[in-house]
């Protein structure tokens, strides 16, 4: 098998475009999605995945890659196998994304909530400063367990509700009895650009 340098650098983005789309890879990849600053593939035959960058965002992969390093051994967090120049080498996590749940209708319990925030508190003791907390970052295994992904952006200055607001969401309407548990993908993006925009009433 190429190295995992080979695989990254077999990945091409299509120029002038920033929806992270490529028009080429390594056929040991398969695509299991994107973000906005990179793409993210199943190495075949392992339980590894490869998260290459947007030449764009680069600085990205050494940033995240640090963030890792520093959440090594830490349950709540992938491993992290290697980095370079543009991407990264961590676990392969089977399950479904909060967000996924959501839109499966998979009902999400109050014990994850409180996994999720000894996930970040761990962080935090760490000397971390956890954003960009949102569904679609955080991972619910096939055994039933919390895992946090994606976190190029613990380490900034700026103080973010993000995961604060979602907690008041879940008390506040998620959790009472008559609140649908299913809640469809289009619908759950449409709330979350009214959330960027601040066009949501306040919760309380």
């Amino acid at each position: 098998m190429p190295s995992f340098y080979e695989l990254a650098e077999s990945v091409m983005f299509a120029e002038s475009d920033s929806t992270m789309a490529f028009v080429k890879k390594d056929d040991r990849l398969e695509f299991i999605g994107k973000g906005r600053s990179a793409i993210v593939f199943k190495i075949k035959s392992t339980s590894k995945v490869l998260k290459v960058f947007h030449p764009s965002f680069s600085d990205l992969a050494k940033e995240e890659a640090q963030i890792y390093e520093t959440l090594q051994g830490v349950s709540y967090y992938p491993t992290l196998y290697e980095s370079g120049p543009n991407y990264l080498v961590i676990d392969y996590i089977q399950g479904y994304t909060l967000s996924e749940c959501l839109s499966k209708g998979i009902k999400i319990v109050k014990g994850y909530v409180d996994e999720i925030d000894r996930a970040l508190k761990v962080a935090r003791e760490k000397g971390l400063n956890p954003s960009d907390i949102h569904l679609k970052n955080i991972l619910l295994t096939a055994d039933d367990k919390i895992v946090l992904i994606d976190v190029a952006r613990f380490r900034q200055d700026k103080n973010c509700t993000q995961w604060d607001d979602l907690k008041k969401a879940f008390y506040a309407y998620y959790s009472r009895p008559i609140f649908p548990k299913k809640i469809p993908a289009p619908l759950q993006n449409l709330i979350a650009v009214c959330y960027r925009k601040k066009l949501l009433p306040a919760l309380f």
